[in-house]
């Protein structure tokens, strides 16, 4: 039994990267939030490496709202694209699949990626 949000989230975590697994021809596009920004990352799991990044921080946002979000996932499209990358598996990390995480996943097809 989940004692707060944060075990029953690493506890959902667990159990979706144990479903999943990037390669290098799609890899796991893995999303983390926190209470200021919001981060996501391609991971290519057989060589542990991280193919593109891209997070609010460095668009300079203030805040975390759904805008953001979406920009992210729009720019971390952009950099997928230009890599090569054409379609990916979600790694939504435990967190409910609405509001950021959503705007983040509608930015990144919007951007090219098909997941």
């Amino acid at each position: 039994m989940a004692f707060n949000k944060n075990s029953r989230r690493l506890r959902i975590k667990k159990s979706i990267r144990r479903k999943i697994n990037g390669t290098d021809s799609r890899p796991r596009l893995s999303v983390f939030k926190s209470n200021t920004g919001i981060y996501a990352q391609l991971v290519d799991d057989l060589k542990g490496h991280t193919l593109a990044q891209a997070s609010s921080k460095e668009l300079g946002a203030k805040n975390n709202t759904i805008s953001v979000s979406k920009e992210v996932g729009l720019k971390l499209a952009e950099r997928a694209v230009a890599n090569g990358v054409a379609s990916v598996v979600f790694d939504r990390s435990g967190y409910l699949y609405h509001g950021n995480v959503k705007a983040l996943a509608d930015g990144a097809r919007e951007g090219g990626l098909k997941f």
